[in-house]
């Protein structure tokens, strides 16, 4: 009687069936590994942008927009009313770089919010970026661990010419000096520690003509995490529709995911 023995597999080679069934699998993974591989940024907001102005659909889905140059990268928009306050566990957990903005509602964020997101930068490298009146958002505060206020605050129909002080410098990629017609002009001293760049310097000029000097890009390194505050973006100004300030900001979230490693 003959008996049928199947060829044996060549060390190194996979038989046809073997071959297909592994095709086939990897081929149905392949979204998910894709979607693994994608860093993610979280551009948060509190939602109290008026919607009869500038940014109807709120000043997040303004930025998010402006970052979708970025390869590599999945963003996703959050806010204050959300399940979660926008940032469940599964999500921060997931998060490379937390975008907030915020201004009249910072009270309303969950202390044990504060501290996970905290806990995400000092901890496990998360990047954090304060954007305008995010000075005084409960997060940034507690990554700096001072008042972080300005000595005033004028919505008066200032201008700004915002300048590039470290070229060199990551976030300064492709950015020149810019103008913005109209600004919330913050007065230093600026209650925050000493940081370790400052990428963007600024003048204001006042209605009557009068400059003052402005910080507009301050970072810091806390802890594993890094940390940028950009002074422009105040809800009623087309800041975030600018090309040189989308710039800045793609720049930064590529610059704050780079966790562990030294400031340029």
């Amino acid at each position: 009687m003959n008996t049928h023995v199947p060829d044996p597999v060549r060390p190194g080679r996979l038989n046809r069936r073997a071959f297909l069934l592994a095709t086939t699998a990897m081929t149905a993974l392949a979204p998910a590994l894709a979607a693994e591989s994608k860093r993610r940024v979280v551009v948060w907001a509190e939602g109290t942008a008026p919607e009869d102005k500038v940014y109807p659909q709120d000043v997040n889905t303004a930025i998010a927009d402006g970052l979708k140059g970025l390869a590599g990268w999945e963003i996703v928009i959050a806010g204050l009313r959300d399940p979660d306050q926008g940032l469940s566990p599964e999500r921060l957990a997931g998060t490379d770089v937390l975008m907030w903005w915020g201004h009249k509602l910072h009270g309303e964020v969950k202390d044990d919010l504060v501290q996970r997101i905290v806990r995400r930068v000092k901890e496990e490298g998360m990047g954090f970026i304060a954007l305008h009146s995010a000075h005084f958002a409960k997060p940034y505060r507690a990554l700096m661990g001072t008042r972080c206020s300005w000595r005033e605050y004028k919505a008066d129909g200032t201008s700004a010419r915002v300048i590039v002080k470290l070229p060199d410098h990551p976030i300064a990629r492709g950015v020149k000096d810019f103008e913005l017609p109209k600004i919330e002009r913050y007065g230093e001293p600026f209650a925050v520690p000493t940081p370790e760049a400052v990428v963007l310097d600024g003048v204001y000029t006042k209605p009557n003509g009068e400059k003052e000097p402005g910080r507009m890009g301050l970072c810091w390194t806390v802890g594993k995490g890094r940390v940028f505050y950009f002074t422009p973006g105040h809800e009623t100004y087309d800041d975030f529709f600018r090309a040189d300030v989308r710039q800045v900001l793609r720049n930064a979230v590529e610059w704050a995911c780079a966790a562990g490693n030294s400031l340029p």
